[in-house]
């Protein structure tokens, strides 16, 4: 029993490893293709949404399949609800990336203008959100608290530059009142990327749960639990 829940676990691992790789190929596109206003990459992004779709179903259908059959206890519980978990805040990502895609898709502007990207901070942000990504993943590959936790001073500096937005561009659209809407919408990325770096605190939570056996959520004390350096 012990070699076929072994199996079991590693295969539900890999495709845990997938699903990683094709959000954060989607967050990546869905970025690159604001920066741009490339309406072909955002269309791929909108396309691919299926594919994260079908991943979380599969997935949700496999752990349910392990517990049913190996009834799992101690860690290797502990790793099958994270993994359940990881991959619903896996999903709300892919579907942040495609709501970004759409605002490309939407956006009627040639280009943004890309002085007032810099001053919101937009590539910078994306840069972020995707290092936590990775670094998350990293975490679960390698077992390390210390990645998972690194993540959560992160998501502070997300939210600092989401917090500027609204200020950034009320001084912006004074000055230029043609055209509106485009940059009024932009907010709405913005907002995705802030909550895109809530999911994968969640992930980085999931991990010390699967790691360590404690429970963040809600806590209020992450850095009560693992103060950041």
């Amino acid at each position: 029993m012990v070699k076929f829940i072994e199996s079991e676990l590693l295969l539900l691992k890999k495709e845990i490893d997938e699903m990683w790789t094709l959000v954060y190929s989607q967050l990546d596109r869905a970025g690159e293709a604001v920066l741009t206003l490339d309406k072909e990459l955002a269309q791929q992004v909108v396309v691919r949404e299926r594919r994260v779709n079908a991943f979380e179903l599969k997935i949700d259908s496999d752990v349910e399949d392990v517990i049913a059959l190996y009834n799992p206890v101690a860690i290797d519980l502990r790793f099958v609800l994270a993994m359940l978990k990881i991959n619903t805040n896996l999903e709300r990502l892919g579907d942040f990336a495609e709501s970004i895609a759409r605002f490309v898709i939407n956006c009627d502007e040639p280009a943004l203008d890309s002085e007032l990207l810099k001053r919101l901070r937009l590539e910078e942000m994306h840069r972020e959100v995707l290092s936590m990504l990775e670094i998350t993943k990293r975490a679960l590959n390698e077992e390390s608290l210390e990645l998972a936790t690194s993540v959560f001073a992160k998501d502070n500096f997300l939210d600092e530059i989401n917090r500027n937005v609204s200020s950034v561009l009320a001084d912006y659209l004074k000055d230029h009142t043609d055209n509106l809407l485009p940059y009024l919408n932009l907010v709405s990325v913005f907002r995705k990327l802030e909550r895109s770096g809530d999911h994968i605190t969640n992930i980085a939570e999931e991990i010390v749960f699967y790691i360590d056996a404690k429970v963040l959520k809600h806590s209020g004390k992450i850095d009560e639990h693992y103060p950041q350096k």
